[in-house]
C-alpha cells in the first residue's frame, strides 16, 4: 500500500520530464519517453522570465542556510539550558515551548507580518528568515538530548576543574551533541526550504520568492496545468514536474548526507542516563 500511494506518484514525476505534454495524456502513465525532451522541459523552465527559476532557488538556499545556522545557534544553547539549569520559570518555559510547536504557522502569520512590518523587513528576505529561525522543535529537541545522554557529573567535574559554563558547553556538551544538531539542522533545513505561506505573505516581489512560492508563481503566470495556453510560454505540464524534482533534490541529498547522524541522534535520544 505504501507504494501504490507514494512510490508510484513518484515515480510518475520522475518519468513526466521525458514526454511532451500530449505523450502525458496519451502514452502509459508510468511509460519512458525521451531524453531529449528532458533538455527541452530543461531549457523552458530556467528560460522563464529570463532565467528567474535560479534566482528561485538562490533564495531557497540563502534562506534555508541563514535559518539553520541561526536555528543552530540559538537552540541548541536553549535547549541544553533548560536541561542543566534550575532557574526560576523553567518549566513555564519548557510548557510554552511544547504549546509553541503545535500552534499552526498560518495562526501566527498576521503578528509575525505586522513585527516584520514594523522594523521594515517585509519584501526582504530577512522578514524569512528571522521567523524561521524560531524554531521550538530544535530547542525540545536538543532539550531531550541533553536529558539523556549529558550527565550532571560531567557538569560538576568541569566546575571542579575551574572550567566556566560557556566551556563546558562548547568543550564536553558541543562535541556530544552532534547528533542531535545534525538533526535539528536536517529538520530546520527543511522546514525552511519547503515553506510557502511565510515568503509568499512577507514577500510580494517575485525576484525575492523561495522555490516554492516560485512554482505557484510559474503555474499561474503560464496557465501551466490549465487549458489552452495563452501565454505563449513553453511552460506545460512536462516542465512543472521538473520544476517539481529540482525543488525537492536538494532535500534528498541532504538527507543522503545527513542520514548517519539522524540515526545516531535518535539513539542517542532513547538513552537514559
Amino acid at each position: 500500500m505504501t507504494v501504490l500511494f507514494f512510490g508510484v506518484p513518484i515515480l510518475w514525476l520522475l518519468l513526466a520530464p521525458t514526454k511532451t505534454r500530449k505523450e502525458l495524456t496519451n502514452d502509459a502513465p508510468l511509460s519512458f519517453g525521451s531524453a531529449s525532451h528532458v533538455g527541452d522541459a530543461w531549457s523552458h523552465v530556467f528560460g522563464y522570465s529570463d532565467g528567474i527559476f535560479s534566482t528561485w532557488l538562490g533564495n531557497s538556499a540563502i534562506i534555508s542556510v541563514a535559518a539553520v545556522l541561526l536555528t543552530v545557534c540559538t537552540c541548541v544553547p536553549a535547549g541544553y539550558g533548560l536541561a542543566k539549569f534550575a532557574f526560576v520559570g523553567r518549566t513555564t518555559m519548557l510548557f510554552l515551548t511544547m504549546v509553541t510547536m503545535i500552534v499552526p504557522q498560518a495562526a501566527l502569520i498576521l503578528p509575525l507580518y505586522l513585527e516584520m512590518s514594523a522594523v521594515d523587513l517585509t519584501n526582504t528576505l530577512w522578514a524569512v528568515i528571522l521567523p524561521l529561525s524560531f524554531y521550538p522543535f530544535g530547542v525540545y529537541i536538543v532539550y531531550l538530548h541533553a536529558v539523556a545522554s549529558m550527565p550532571n557529573s560531567l557538569i560538576e567535574a568541569g566546575r571542579l576543574d575551574g572550567a566556566s559554563e560557556w566551556t563546558i558547553f562548547f568543550r564536553i556538551y558541543a562535541p556530544i551533541a552532534r547528533p542531535a544538531i545534525a538533526m535539528v539542522s536536517f529538520f530546520s533545513f527543511v522546514t525552511a526550504w519547503n515553506t510557502f505561506f511565510l515568503p509568499y505573505i512577507m514577500n510580494t516581489d517575485p525576484e525575492l520568492a523561495n522555490v516554492q512560492t516560485g512554482l505557484q508563481l510559474l503555474v499561474r503566470n503560464t496557465n501551466a496545468l490549465g487549458g489552452a495556453n495563452f501565454t505563449g510560454i513553453p511552460v506545460r505540464e512536462p516542465e512543472v514536474a521538473l520544476a517539481a524534482l529540482l525543488s525537492i533534490s536538494p532535500i534528498l541529498l541532504i538527507f543522503l548526507f545527513a542520514q548517519r547522524f539522524l540515526v545516531a541522534g535518535q539513539k542517542a535520544g532513547a538513552e537514559k542516563e
